[in-house]
């Protein structure tokens, strides 16, 4: 079995929470896997079935909490202008040099996957290669692509929605009640949600500020920091082999990762039937099949 070892290191003006699983029986040749979870401000814990992969590959997984959430320093009264890709970017490079990571892969989920392809485009010179897991190239094509997914919900469903939204009630229940019709359609089709998911959610709500400011007040309203986002036009700079994968119910819609496919030379992608946004907690075993081999493709 592998062992699991939690530490922090310094950044900024507090602390990053890491942990490192090492498998018993490592690989010869097997890079480290660095994994880079979503929200932005979810924390790691949905995440977690991924250091099976450690077992299954013999490869070392490393997660850990970005800045502002779960068990690293939370800076509620930050200014706005604090949360932004390039702390994300900034934390990552301060992590993998805490660990002496010389060459590694990263696997990015959701908000994740964006902030792959925002250290990708930097060229790291570690960087072997880079799945991008459920995640838009742009903001506005996601904006749009939860627009397309609404107008599909039943009718009492897209009702209730506008009305709270309209009347400024969005606390309401029936208004969380049909935000949870999406959510179990196009978010994680397990029901009830897996504890992993819930855990990461109420450590977001108890403390939603790396949501709140970057993204909004719910998936389908984008008006913080991220809102006009895109690396639509800087992916020809990736150079690291890419593999970019989503559901086939995922609010992730083919419109927008299809630019990571078209923009980064090489790139392929894997789409997995029946699955929605969280496909790592849906179907597990395929998806860490899946992504398993495309890193060992990329040992070398």
């Amino acid at each position: 079995m592998s062992t699991s070892t939690a530490a922090t290191l310094p950044f900024r003006d507090g602390h990053t929470w890491y942990q490192v699983t090492t498998p018993d029986e490592p690989r010869p040749g097997a890079l480290p896997l660095v994994v880079l979870h979503g929200g932005p401000g979810m924390a790691h814990d949905y995440l977690r079935n991924l250091a099976a992969l450690a077992d299954e590959t013999g490869r070392t997984v490393v997660h850990y909490d970005q800045f502002g959430c779960g068990r690293s320093s939370h800076r509620p009264d930050a200014p706005v202008e604090t949360w932004v890709p390039q702390l994300f970017v900034d934390e990552f490079e301060a992590v993998v040099a805490h660990l002496g990571l010389e060459r590694f892969h990263v696997l990015g989920q959701s908000w994740g996957g964006m902030l792959g392809a925002e250290i990708a485009v930097r060229e790291p010179a570690g960087l072997a290669s880079l799945a991008i897991c459920n995640s838009p190239a742009s903001m506005q094509l996601w904006v749009d692509g939860a627009a397309e997914l609404r107008a599909q919900l039943p009718a009492d469903v897209q009702e209730a929605l506008l009305r709270h939204e309209g009347a400024g009630t969005t606390g309401d229940p029936e208004y969380l009640a049909a935000t949870q019709v999406f959510y179990e359609r196009h978010v994680c089709r397990v029901v009830p949600m897996p504890r992993d998911f819930i855990d990461s959610e109420e450590q977001m709500e108890a403390e939603p500020t790396v949501y709140h400011t970057m993204n909004g007040p719910n998936e389908f309203h984008v008006i913080g920091t991220m809102r006009d986002w895109t690396i639509v036009d800087r992916l020809p700079s990736v150079t690291a082999p890419t593999l970019v994968v989503a559901g086939e119910h995922d609010e992730a819609t083919p419109a927008t990762w299809q630019p990571f496919v078209d923009g980064i030379d090489g790139a392929v992608s894997h789409v997995f039937p029946g699955a929605s946004h969280c496909t790592h907690l849906e179907q597990p075993e395929e998806f860490r099949r899946v992504v398993a081999g495309f890193f060992a493709d990329h040992d070398a």
